[in-house]
């Protein structure tokens, strides 16, 4: 699937999600996936729906949802580079995202944020109803070498 606005794509082909360019931004400037290694981006990408945000061809954005196209999808790795911010791709990629049809009558979604909240909320995102009775197993230490 692809959109468009102006000189702006998104596209859900995952050929087009530069991976050198999704590597350097979570691995560099994300402080969700600082360190990741480039391998590891790679594998992940094939395991998901990539919404890629092109600029005259070149990957500026980025998201991807893991689902099992029923009852629950996860958001993640959304970043927009700095040079494109305040131009509305951000909210454009979430409506992309949240309006893809195979990601249409899941019974919840979920992402992770420290900064965002203000663009989530406009789609409906809050926080945890029930916080008790989430749990997760982490390890922040996992791409430190």
């Amino acid at each position: 699937m692809h959109w468009t606005k102006g000189k702006y794509l998104i596209t859900t082909d995952v050929a087009a999600a530069d991976v050198d360019v999704v590597h350097q931004f979570l691995s560099i400037e994300s402080y969700w996936a600082k360190g990741i290694p480039r391998e590891t981006v790679a594998r992940s990408l094939p395991h998901s729906i990539c919404f890629s945000v092109l600029h005259e061809g070149a990957l500026i954005g980025f998201a991807r949802a893991t689902s099992d196209h029923a009852p629950v999808a996860y958001v993640g790795d959304v970043f927009v580079l700095p040079e494109h911010r305040g131009k509305g791709l951000s909210k454009w990629l979430m409506e992309c995202i949240t309006n893809h049809p195979e990601l249409q009558g899941l019974r919840r979604w979920m992402l992770a944020t420290a900064d965002a909240h203000g663009l989530y909320t406009k789609f409906g995102f809050t926080p945890l109803k029930v916080p008790a009775r989430w749990m997760e197993k982490l390890d922040p230490d996992v791409y430190k070498q």
